[in-house]
């Protein structure tokens, strides 16, 4: 939580892995977003409301901007309402924009983390990972079941409950050496849990939150397209092909060369 909150407050901390991953998203429309399939949204971009490409291009960069740059949660409010106005639109209230912003950085940031972890050379020391929820009246209670549980690195469970696990999901997952397990007396789970009854009484069935039970950091673009989506095939074409450097135009001189005169 800590790293997390520094990026979305400091202007002093930049993630590569997360910048590299959020770069690869492109802006669509609400409604190509959800048709397509789960497991490909988290190389697409959207924010609700809003359907104008001018209008998403803008909200993603100002998320990218926080990425590289540090631009903090004000300032993107600030730079995103002023914008919005000068279309005829209405700024962004709060919650919307602390949502929005968010849940973006927070998937960048823990797409950033997952590489760091998996690293073969990180897994041979730190083999296990521990889910760690925030514990505060804001948790949602299935991911406070999994607080604390610990599965070896390369689990399957952690195809579904890589974080964020939900809007604005706080949640982050800690490494630990064999060491570490055997002397915090930890069990090391094997089967992914379905159901769980917490402190206080309440049974809850653990799942992560609608659109957001896949690993961002395990699904990403291949320069081979023929099996993605349409709708993110058309949009990433159209970013490319909008990113494109534009050719000068030759001198007088290169025409004359061109032609063996």
């Amino acid at each position: 939580m800590k790293e997390i909150d520094a990026i979305i407050t400091r202007k002093d901390m930049t993630f590569e892995e997360a910048v590299d991953y959020f770069k690869e998203r492109v802006p669509v429309t609400a409604k190509d977003f959800y048709a397509i399939a789960d497991q490909y949204r988290n190389l697409a971009f959207t924010v609700s409301g809003y359907t104008k490409a001018q209008i998403l291009k803008r909200f993603y960069d100002e998320i990218l901007a926080a990425l590289e740059d540090g631009n903090t949660l004000s300032e993107f409010k600030a730079n995103m309402n002023e914008f919005l106005e000068s279309e005829g639109y209405e700024g962004l209230e709060p919650l919307q924009a602390d949502n929005i912003f968010r849940t973006n950085i927070q998937t960048a940031y823990n797409v950033g983390h997952y590489e760091q972890m998996s690293k073969p050379e990180v897994v041979a020391l730190r083999p296990y990972w521990q889910y760690d929820a925030v514990n505060d009246a804001h948790t949602r209670p299935s991911h406070l079941a999994m607080d604390g549980k610990v599965f070896p690195a390369d689990s399957p469970v952690w195809d579904t409950w890589f974080p964020p696990n939900g809007f604005r999901c706080r949640c982050t997952v800690k490494t630990l050496s064999k060491r570490q397990v055997e002397q915090r007396g930890l069990t090391v789970e094997t089967e992914t849990p379905r159901a769980a009854e917490l402190a206080d009484g309440r049974f809850v069935h653990i799942l992560p939150d609608p659109s957001f039970s896949t690993n961002p950091a395990k699904v990403r673009f291949n320069p081979d397209l023929k099996d993605y989506p349409a709708p993110l095939v058309k949009a990433y074409n159209r970013r490319q092909k909008e990113g494109a450097p534009k050719q000068a135009p030759e001198t007088p001189s290169e025409r004359a060369k061109g032609s063996g005169g």
